[in-house]
């Protein structure tokens, strides 16, 4: 029997097809380490793992590759409420993912990727966008522009009239249109920051998995 997947490009379930004849990449985004996770959670680290087995029992070489999202907004307001650094709460979230994930039979991943590990990569992904023109910058924060990209919002379904009515994006003065999201935000007071060429900051939470993916 075959393994069907669904294709979020196409909208239907299709043959799942490898890349490679005997050999599989996963790449899953991991929890943002900023408290303890819930069972909503869980779910899905524990399908990716059985997924991870499944392909390894048809003989696959599996490389499962996994990120902790240690730099984000919700980090640094509840390091605030907690009066520690972001990286000791952080440290501290990972190891409860951790020792839950055994808890409940998770196997741990082949490759573990901390977002604070890969700023680089992240700001040289940044550049690329602003370069081909799908991205610019505004006082010190760099945003992608939502309307320059054909197709934005195929794989959802949902058109920019339709996210525009339930937008969650947060409102920035700068903007080109609401539904721009930042790429990389300016450094404020209090709050870890990198360099970067467009000056002192930290990579918005969309570039953070979509630079890893790539190496």
């Amino acid at each position: 029997m075959s393994l069907r997947v669904y294709d979020s490009a196409a909208r239907s379930v299709v043959p799942f097809e490898p890349a490679h004849p005997s050999r599989v990449s996963m790449y899953v985004c991991g929890p943002t380490v900023y408290g303890l996770v819930h069972i909503g959670n869980a779910r899905t680290f524990l399908w990716f793992d059985l997924i991870r087995r499944y392909l390894t029992y048809r003989g696959f070489e599996v490389t499962f590759v996994m990120n902790y999202t240690d730099v984000d907004d919700k980090i640094i307001e509840r390091a605030r409420q907690e009066d520690v650094d972001e990286e000791t709460l952080a440290h501290r979230y990972s190891e409860a993912f951790e020792g839950d994930m055994k808890a409940l039979g998770v196997g741990a991943p082949d490759i573990l990727a901390r977002a604070t590990e890969h700023i680089p990569d992240m700001v040289a992904a940044v550049e690329g966008l602003v370069e081909q023109g799908f991205a610019y910058e505004a006082d010190g924060n760099v945003f992608f522009a939502v309307e320059r990209f054909d197709g934005y919002g195929r794989l959802s379904g949902r058109s920019l009239e339709d996210m525009r009515a339930g937008q969650r994006v947060e409102p920035h003065p700068a903007k080109q249109h609401p539904l721009d999201f930042a790429l990389w935000k300016a450094a404020k007071e209090g709050e870890p920051s990198w360099s970067s060429p467009w000056g002192p900051g930290r990579p918005g939470w969309h570039i953070e998995c979509s630079a890893m993916v790539e190496k």
